[in-house]
């Protein structure tokens, strides 16, 4: 059996076929039984040994050993030894590299436990020290409270001693005052006996004293009377015996008295004369009578106005045909009553406002001649109980005029409203009953022309008064045509043409133009055409010199056709709120903010005209659509 291990053996003989290793039992060596006997713990270990294993390995060796392939059986058994050993080397170097693995894995820990022991010990020092901060802090601020409680009971104790010693000083003065009071009153007692005591010893001789001093004033004032009546006596005698004195003095007294009065009255009548003559009025609002104030300070428009001849009444005055043509008429009547010194007829005029009515009266004065004077009825009610002696000075101020006063009453139904149904003021019905009766009869001295609203409202008895009523209404297509031409001329092209050319107007058809703007300028009265014509020119940019270069300037303006205001679009009482400018009318410059209610608007270049608004209508509303041009 020594070929076995490799140290003899047959050479040659008997090879054969390797024969296969018998399988390795769990237990061959007695691992297992001594596995048992560890756990059971048997006293003899050997006691359950098994020896089938050996048999069987002996039995395979001799089969081995008689066998012809015995020699690569062993060969084999040595590869496969060799082969497992090159496995166990290599799980050797894997368990080495595992172990490696692990002792780097386990360095890493540790460091990172370092890491985490180091962070953590670094807060556990900053927390420490933000700790020992806090109580530092904590110490401070009690020191703090501390100081300052401290500071209070030092502060406290000094108050209680400043007042205990205020105390004591208070104390102290009054000690002292009562004292001194005390003293004095004993000085005072102590005098007042004294005197007394002196008096009831000197009574006789100052009772004899008063008595002289008595006596030797009566008699002084004895001698005085006897002496101013002798002497008055003497001068009466003297006097009276003296027709010429006598006469003298009653003469000087009359004319005393008769100057001081004459002074008195002459003085007031003068002063009455004066304000009649020269002054004006507290209710004339505007007047075209020269007064001596107004010839000093004007004096070359005052020798204009003298010098001018009478102007033609509907100079400026744009009426229907048939109001012009009454109208025309009463100019004519009244102009020729003023020059045959008759009577003047009183007119009433009544209509909407800014039909022409005050412009006509003025036209109305200067073309016949005559001075007009203007007053409202709206100021006559606040004058409450002066209403009657301002009424009175009004005519008789007009009474004065030597060329004849055509008194212009606007408003008039403000203050000569029904006496019967209206409530007013006893004030004002004392003033409505001057009035009515300085204006009873027909003057020659002064003209009377009322302008009312409402004609409704007046009081009876001024119809009475009224000679002519003449109606004013809205001016028609053809009289808005020619209010647009004049005006448009006086406001547009006679700034862009005459003196400085502040205004640069485009080229375009200026009567078409106007045409349609009074197409669209219907229910507008004269004051808002004319209006519209000073909005024209105010919209321009440049207007005036010293002004500023307009922001819009080189923008390019577009019509803008807008909805009429009554078709649905909009309610009928809503303007239209026009923004002049870019975008949106939260991000426009506004140049402009008016309500209108036109159909169209119509914008030329900036550089020219920049705006003409269209029938514009300046309201008191706030609400309404607004347009960003």
């Amino acid at each position: 059996m020594s070929w076995l291990f490799g140290i003899k053996g047959p050479k040659g003989e008997g090879a054969g076929p390797p024969l296969p290793l018998p399988p390795v039992q769990p237990g061959a060596e007695g691992g297992g039984d001594r596995g048992a006997g560890d756990r059971t713990g048997p006293k003899d270990k050997w006691s359950n040994f098994d020896p089938t294993g050996l048999e069987r390995a002996a039995k395979a060796a001799r089969e081995l050993e008689h066998s012809r392939h015995a020699k690569e059986a062993l060969s084999l058994a040595q590869m496969q030894e060799q082969t497992l050993q090159l496995e166990h080397q290599a799980k050797l170097k894997e368990y080495e590299a595992a172990v490696e693995q692990l002792k780097g894995e386990q360095v890493r820990v540790q460091a990172e436990e370092r890491r985490k022991t180091l962070s953590e010990e670094t807060r556990q020092h900053q927390a420490r020290a933000q700790y020992q901060d806090k109580l530092s802090r904590q110490r401070y601020e009690d020191q703090l409270k501390q100081q300052q409680l401290l500071n209070e009971e030092n502060l406290r104790k000094q108050e209680e001693s400043v007042q205990k010693q205020e105390a004591l000083r208070r104390a102290t003065v009054e000690r002292e005052m009562e004292l001194r009071h005390k003293n004095e009153m004993l000085r005072v007692e102590a005098e007042a006996r004294a005197r007394a005591k002196a008096e009831r010893d000197n009574a006789d001789i100052t009772r004899e004293q008063i008595r002289l001093k008595a006596a030797e004033q009566r008699q002084t004032i004895l001698e005085s009377i006897r002496t101013a009546g002798t002497v008055f006596g003497e001068g009466f005698q003297a006097f009276v015996t003296d027709w010429d004195k006598v006469t003298a003095t009653v003469a000087g007294l009359t004319l005393l008295a008769v100057g001081i009065y004459s002074a008195k009255n002459a003085t007031s009548a003068i002063g009455r004369y004066v304000e009649t003559r020269l002054g004006k009025p507290s209710l004339v609002r505007e007047t075209s009578r020269i007064t001596v104030l107004e010839l000093l300070r004007h004096p070359v428009q005052v020798s204009r106005r003298l010098l001018s001849k009478p102007q033609d009444a509907l100079e400026g005055v744009v009426l229907s045909p048939s109001l012009e043509a009454r109208v025309r008429d009463i100019a004519i009547a009244t102009r020729n009553t003023r020059k045959n010194r008759s009577v003047y007829r009183n007119i009433l005029m009544y209509g909407p406002p800014g039909t022409g009515k005050t412009l006509f009266a003025k036209k109305l004065a200067l073309h016949s001649g005559m001075d007009y004077a203007i007053m409202t009825g709206g100021d006559v009610a606040p004058m409450g109980r002066d209403g009657v002696t301002a009424m009175h000075k009004v005519f008789d101020w007009a009474n004065t005029s030597r060329r004849g006063l055509l008194l212009f009453v606007d408003e008039a139904d403000a203050f000569l409203r029904k006496r019967a149904t209206e409530k007013i003021s006893e004030d004002l019905r004392a003033t409505l009953n001057a009035f009515l009766h300085r204006t009873g009869q027909h003057s020659s001295k002064f003209m009377l022309v009322l302008a009312t609203n409402q004609p409704e409202q007046l009081d009876w008895a001024i119809n009475d008064r009224i000679g002519e009523m003449v109606g004013f209404e809205l001016p028609r297509r053809e009289a808005r045509e020619r209010l647009v031409r004049l005006y448009f001329d006086k406001y547009v092209l006679k700034p862009a043409t005459e003196g400085k050319q502040r205004l640069k107007l485009a080229q375009f058809d200026y009567g078409k133009k106007c045409s349609e703007i009074a197409q669209l300028t219907e229910g507008m009265s004269g004051r808002e055409i004319s209006q519209l014509a000073v909005a024209w020119q105010a919209e321009q940019p440049g207007t005036c010199a010293p002004a500023p270069r307009s922001p819009t300037a080189g923008v390019a303006w577009t019509p803008l056709q807008l909805p009429p205001p009554c078709d649905g679009f909009v309610s009928a009482g809503q303007p239209w709120f026009l923004f002049f400018g870019s975008g949106h009318p939260d991000g426009c410059e506004v140049v402009s903010r008016c309500a209108v209610d036109s159909r169209s608007l119509m914008i030329s270049d900036a550089e020219h005209l920049v705006v003409s608004l269209l029938a514009m209508r300046v309201t008191s509303s706030e609400k309404g659509h607004g347009v960003c041009l």
